[in-house]
């Protein structure tokens, strides 16, 4: 009789919990916030979140195998970015800030009535030391390159047993460069994930010489865990932008911006176009626009060894909150 009530309780505490989660909007995939070492669940709308669940399952995944889905997340996206650039948007700017609960400290300027429309409060900068670089004068130490939610894994193939489900996911599909693929075929990726709320620039993991730029167009699927983990090929297929980066302590490290739903733009800065270019660590690379977006940062196999607590947590499937700059990594002595 003990145990059946002691059920009932936690049966009960459950479904309160579950409750208040639909209620705050906490309907997200958990996280680990690493600032404040407690697990969260990402803010997300609830009809969003309902969405993916149908379109990325078992059962309807045979749809992709159609095309029947690209055409209408491909002018979903260009009709978003198109109203986000009126100065009519301006009005979306408030209620964005306040369901979210984005902190405008940490961002120049602060006064949301200082952006014309909702396209220029997205790409957002960061106040000046609101996001400091982790040990800046050690090229041996790599970084954070997004406000985002990160998993990473020593090689392709465990994170494909893991977070990359696509049919037919490989790096030579990916980076669509034969040359850069040798390099890269299992070696050690990060992956970053960023949504609607978070500060839409992009920064350098770590200082070296600019080797390639490649800009390669595609479709613009969701990159959600759910569909991450579906058998769609998400990131082979969504349009993005790639700089290989020449370092001492890592070898060559690729950087790729990958657009996704609601993201009409991906853009990387004109001067990390050119081989030859010197970038540091922490130097901003270029910006997302509209919407959710993804980051993966793909080094040589065995020249990375991530931090502890992200890699410990990544094995699990759990996904770290963290900021521009932060410490992801330090170089594998060879």
């Amino acid at each position: 009789m003990v145990s059946l009530t002691a059920w009932s309780h936690s049966l009960l505490d459950y479904l309160l919990s579950f409750c208040s989660l639909i209620q705050n909007r906490e309907v997200g995939w958990k996280t680990w916030d690493r600032r404040t070492g407690q697990f969260m669940r990402e803010k997300q709308l609830l009809w969003k979140k309902t969405k993916l669940l149908v379109l990325f399952n078992p059962i309807l995944e045979r749809i992709d195998n159609t095309h029947a889905l690209r055409p209408w997340i491909h002018d979903k996206t260009i009709k978003e970015g198109i109203e986000e650039g009126k100065s009519i948007s301006h009005h979306r700017i408030k209620p964005f800030i306040d369901f979210y609960h984005i902190n405008m400290k940490d961002f120049s300027p602060s006064d949301p009535d200082a952006y014309a429309k909702f396209e220029d409060f997205f790409v957002r900068a960061h106040a000046d030391s609101s996001r400091p670089i982790h040990a800046p004068s050690d090229p041996s130490s790599a970084v954070v390159v997004a406000d985002s939610r990160v998993v990473v894994h020593e090689t392709v193939s465990f994170a494909q047993r893991i977070w990359i489900k696509g049919r037919d996911f490989t790096m030579a599909e990916f980076l669509q460069d034969n040359i850069a693929v040798e390099r890269f075929a299992d070696g050690a990726i990060a992956s970053f994930r960023l949504s609607p709320q978070d500060y839409h620039r992009y920064h350098s993991p770590v200082s070296g010489t600019i080797k390639e730029f490649r800009s390669l167009p595609g479709d613009f699927y969701n990159v959600d865990p759910i569909a991450l983990t579906s058998r769609v090929d998400i990131l082979t297929r969504n349009a993005r932008c790639w700089i290989r980066i020449r370092t001492e302590q890592f070898g060559d490290v690729v950087f790729v911006a990958i657009g996704a739903t609601d993201v009409g733009t991906v853009k990387v800065h004109e001067q990390w176009h050119r081989s030859g270019a010197q970038i540091q660590k922490g130097d901003e690379v270029g910006i997302f626009q509209f919407g959710g977006s993804s980051i993966i940062v793909a080094f040589e196999k065995d020249r990375i060894v991530f931090d502890e607590d992200l890699s410990a947590l990544s094995k699990r499937a759990i996904m770290v909150d963290v900021e521009v700059g932060m410490s992801l990594g330090r170089a594998k002595k060879v």
